[in-house]
Formats: C-alpha cells, sequence, structure tokens
C-alpha cells in the first residue's frame, strides 16, 4: 500500500485535497521528502518552525530534559525547572503588566484560556472580535473568528460575540461596558497578513481602557520575531491587557501561552478554584524547547536581519503577474489574480524544490514565512523558484 493511500485511509484528513509529501528528515531551513529530494521551507511549517529544522540548541534542550523526566503532574500543582526557567525567560522580556502565564498545548488553547480570563475578571460576557479573522478551530476560538465559511457547521457557539471591520476606527464605538474583552490578532494572519496602522492600534487601546474591556491580542502567528521586532504589538507602542502565544513559541514543540498581570490572572484560580485547568500545559519537553528558542533569538541576534531578509525577498518577488505584496518583517501575502493562480505556483514551486501554501480565508493569496534565521544565499535561491512560477501564469 503506498504512503498516500495509508495516509489517507489511517488518519483524519482535514481537506479533500492534501498536498502529500512524504517527508523523511528536516534540518535547517529544508526538509527532504523520502526519496532524499530537498524543499526549502519557505512557510516554516506554518510560521512554526521560525528557528528552522533541527537547531543544534533546542536539540540539546530537549535531550537534557529527557534525561531528567517528562511527564509528572497535571499542570501548577508541581513545582517544575523546566517551566520555571521557561516564565522567566518569558517576563523577562514582557512589560511589566505581563508578568504572570499560564502555558497550555497550542495556540488555540491559549485563546481559549484567554477569553475565560477576561470574562471571569470582568464578569462582562460579551466579547469584541474583528472581521476576517481567525483565532482556531476549537468552539471559543472559532466563535470569535470571523470566516463564516468555517463556522456554519458547528453552530450554535458562543453567544454574545459582536464582530467589527478591521482596522476602523470608527467601528470602535462598539466596544462599550458591556465588553468583556477585544480579541484581535495583531497582524491578521490567515486574512492574508493585514496590517493595522499605529493610530488605529492605539485608538484601540484607549477605547479599551476607557470602557474596562480588556485587550486580548492574539500573536500566535505574528509573535517570536516574525514581524522583525520580538513581539508584533511593540511596533505600534501599546501593550495588551492579555497576549497569547503559539506556534513559533515551542521552538518546532507544540505549546501556547496566555500572559497577564498576577491581578488578572488570579481569577482564574478561585471562586471556583481550578478555573482553568490542563493535564499537559507545561510539559517538561515543549518548555525546554520554548526556553532554549527565546535564548537563540535574544543569543544570535536573529531578529536584527529579519527586515533586511524581508526586504529583500520582497524585491525578488515583485512580477508584472502579482497583484499586491503584503509584508511586515518575514510574514507576506502574495496575491495573485485568482485561487487557480495560486494553487498552481504551491504546485509548481514545491515541484521545483520550495515549500508554499494557500491562506484559509484569503484563497487568492498565499503565504510566505521562511526561517527568520535562513541564509541569504537560501532566501535568494528560493524567491528565485518562486518567481520563475510566476512566469508560468
Amino acid at each position: 500500500m503506498s504512503d498516500l493511500k495509508q495516509f489517507k485511509e489511517l488518519l483524519a484528513q482535514t481537506s479533500p485535497t492534501p498536498l502529500g509529501l512524504s517527508i523523511r528528515s528536516a534540518k535547517g531551513s529544508c526538509v527532504y521528502d523520502k526519496h532524499g529530494k530537498e524543499y526549502l521551507d519557505f512557510t516554516s511549517g506554518i510560521a512554526v518552525s521560525a528557528l528552522g529544522h533541527g537547531h543544534p540548541k533546542i536539540n540539546d534542550a530537549l535531550k537534557k530534559q529527557i534525561d531528567k523526566h517528562l511527564h509528572v503532574m497535571v499542570y501548577g500543582e508541581f513545582i517544575q525547572e523546566a517551566q520555571l526557567d521557561l516564565a522567566k525567560k518569558l517576563t523577562a522580556i514582557l512589560p511589566k503588566n505581563l508578568s504572570q502565564v499560564y502555558f497550555v498545548n497550542s495556540g488555540t488553547e491559549a485563546n481559549e484560556g484567554a477569553l475565560k480570563l477576561a470574562k471571569r475578571f470582568n464578569q462582562r460576557t460579551e466579547i469584541v472580535s474583528f472581521e476576517k479573522s481567525y483565532h482556531g478551530s476549537t468552539h471559543g476560538s472559532l466563535s470569535v473568528s470571523g470566516n463564516e465559511n468555517k463556522k456554519y457547521a458547528f453552530r450554535p457557539l458562543l453567544p454574545d460575540v459582536k464582530f467589527i471591520p478591521f482596522n476602523c476606527e470608527s467601528s470602535l464605538n462598539s466596544i462599550t461596558t458591556r465588553t468583556s474583552c477585544v480579541i484581535m490578532e495583531t497582524i491578521q494572519g490567515d486574512a492574508g497578513i493585514r496590517i493595522p496602522t499605529r493610530s488605529f492600534m492605539q485608538a484601540l487601546r484607549s477605547r479599551c481602557t476607557e470602557t474596562g474591556a480588556l485587550l486580548i491580542l492574539d500573536e500566535i502567528q505574528c509573535g517570536m520575531g516574525r514581524t522583525g521586532t520580538m513581539f508584533a504589538f511593540e511596533h505600534f507602542e501599546i501593550v495588551p491587557d492579555i497576549l497569547t502565544l503559539g506556534k513559533a513559541f515551542g521552538g518546532g514543540m507544540p505549546i501556547g501561552a496566555f500572559v497577564a498581570s498576577e491581578k488578572i490572572m488570579q481569577s482564574l484560580s478561585s471562586n471556583p478554584p481550578l478555573g482553568h485547568i490542563t493535564t499537559f500545559g507545561g510539559h517538561p519537553l515543549p518548555c525546554a524547547a520554548a526556553a532554549a528558542a527565546l535564548s537563540i533569538l535574544e543569543e544570535e541576534k536573529i531578529i536584527d536581519r529579519v527586515e533586511e531578509l524581508g526586504n529583500l525577498l520582497e524585491s525578488i518577488l515583485q512580477h508584472e503577474n502579482v497583484i499586491e505584496i503584503r509584508r511586515i518583517g518575514l510574514m507576506l501575502a502574495i496575491d495573485l489574480e485568482s485561487p487557480q493562480q495560486v494553487q498552481k505556483v504551491v504546485e509548481k514551486t514545491m515541484e521545483n524544490g520550495v515549500l508554499c501554501f494557500w491562506f484559509l480565508s484569503c484563497p487568492a493569496s498565499f503565504r510566505v514565512a521562511p526561517p527568520l534565521n535562513i541564509s541569504k544565499e537560501d532566501l535568494e535561491k528560493g524567491a528565485h523558484v518562486i518567481r520563475r512560477a510566476f512566469d508560468t501564469l
């Protein structure tokens, strides 16, 4: 039986048309199929492998932790060195009001926890989100995602959720003293890399402060250096009340987190106690990998070169068949004329050894997000493969 046949028969499918690439290994900025063919990974596993694959410092941290222990107790009961080390490293680089961390298993779980935390803290029910947003696929995070195409089959979802236009200051009047929280991707990812203005973000922060609504910034895809700063909110000189992290946060391992002040976080520990619980959240292996990834980002000055590489990539990808490129750091959306052209480019680049991918909510665009530590030579090589695919349109 072929690998693809087994894959389709034994593993539940997310779509009728998976890419179906059979992976043998991955190293640095490349993945290799079962025949040994090399592919430059220009999606970073959908923004997860921001430091490439198999970074030696991350691998070393994982091996050391394996020799110490794996799971020993549900989150929040035992003192575990790996959790403490990661929490210290993370809070040390965050603003002072983001001082306590709750570790979970994924980005969507981080958003679930953040929504519960906001509702528990201010005892309000209304949630404001944004059109075309994406916050995950569990019931709560799906409820606050703005893609009805992905939601209609699973209703009823959370009640009292309101959607407003993204980057529209006049819509902020919809945030009132009834609003428990506003949840927003600092940079909208799945909508095709939509970047808000500085004035909008500062007006949003002011409106939340004025009404007592908590501002949740979802940096699951855009955080951890992807935009050219460690956290995307730094571009706008604002600070959220709750920050959610995932994807690249784990250095290739599955982990998420929501972060807030001690005052806000205490809401989940009493009345009732165990207001949020997780068995595997804060598992020592992902914590060790995430702590190593944070150290690498800082010690190797990787973020310092993100904007330079992003500029280079954008300049190479300019083409007469490209409608628009939206970019911040090494996070790009390339608009083509149609979804059919996007599919053709993604398939053509894969055939020629470069991995790109599409967006769920922006079908006439495809995403490019190579590892932040990719070499200039590999960046140029991959970019020219993509550009040649544009010639075939």
